[in-house]
């Protein structure tokens, strides 16, 4: 049985736990709501290049890009996203048994012998996936890019897998992220970068504006000058979300260690009680006992 310095030597070091994951609970709080202000700014930039790619759509006129060209694949790039920090719970083991299900799904679609590319965004992430190096699965890690990274890397970023794709050295690229919804709400996603899907060009929340356009120059011209910028916000927005989502994520670890904190603690407080009570009580039998004698 554990004495009383000791029970009180343990409460001690309950109480600091506590404020410890208090105080970071209220810092990853206050770096989420900074990632969800970024996301908002974002959104308008992302919905005008959709608007202007839907009016051109809307044109009587031919489009063609090789950034929405579909060919055989045979290499795959896969773009996932973790964290460079811990303490965020399960958050980049859920990503990565993410990654390990859209490798089977890609190995179904493609056939066994396709090969693939990961670029883990983070550090955490890329201790998980370079395990998975050998045999059809090479792991890159990008120049300059983590979960932190400003707009300028994410931009070099984008357009440098842009240029692999165009160059044929891969021939579809995948991204894996958390998408944020709220602090307790984060949803696992995948979803096909490279070729554009055309489907998503212009979203469900875009209203085409019917007006009469003249276009200088011609409407492939800049639809070809759009379309990259199109990719580049997907990617903005993906890593902002990423951002959010991990916050959110530590938020709701450290939330959960400081309930345990505190369950810990009125548990060893009660011991610390009984055990307190029972030497009192020892001692008055004591005192009690030799006035008797």
């Amino acid at each position: 049985m554990a004495t009383l310095r000791e029970l009180k030597g343990r409460i001690g070091s309950v109480r600091s736990s506590e404020k410890i994951t208090g105080a970071m609970k209220m810092i990853s709080s206050a770096k989420m709501h900074k990632a969800e202000q970024a996301l908002k700014r974002l959104l308008p930039f992302r919905g005008q290049i959709q608007t202007i790619i839907g009016n051109l759509l809307s044109a009587d006129a031919e489009f063609a890009s090789p950034l929405i060209e579909n060919r055989e694949v045979k290499r795959v790039g896969i773009v996932v996203f973790g964290s460079d920090d811990g303490l965020c719970g399960a958050y980049n083991i859920n990503i990565f048994k993410g990654l390990l299900v859209e490798l089977e799904k890609c190995r179904e679609r493609y056939g066994s012998s396709v090969d693939f590319t990961l670029y883990p965004v983070g550090g955490k992430m890329y201790k998980a996936v370079s395990k998975l190096s050998g045999s059809h699965i090479r792991v890159e890690v990008p120049e300059g890019i983590h979960s932190k990274s400003t707009g300028e890397e994410v931009k070099k970023f984008t357009f440098d897998l842009q240029q692999k794709y165009l160059d044929g050295i891969i021939d579809t690229v995948e991204i894996i992220y958390m998408s944020y919804k709220s602090v307790s709400r984060q949803i696992l996603r995948s979803e096909q970068l490279l070729p554009v899907v055309q489907e998503t060009l212009a979203g469900n929340d875009v209203t085409v504006q019917c007006r009469p356009y003249i276009f200088e120059s011609d409407p492939n011209t800049i639809f070809n000058s759009v379309l990259p910028l199109f990719v580049l916000s997907v990617m903005q927005e993906t890593f902002t979300e990423n951002q959010a989502s991990e916050q959110a994520a530590r938020v709701m670890a450290m939330q959960s260690a400081n309930d345990n904190a505190k369950k810990l603690l009125e548990e060893l407080q009660l011991e610390y009680n009984k055990l307190r009570q029972q030497a009192i009580t020892s001692e008055l039998l004591d005192i009690l006992g030799g006035q008797v004698r």
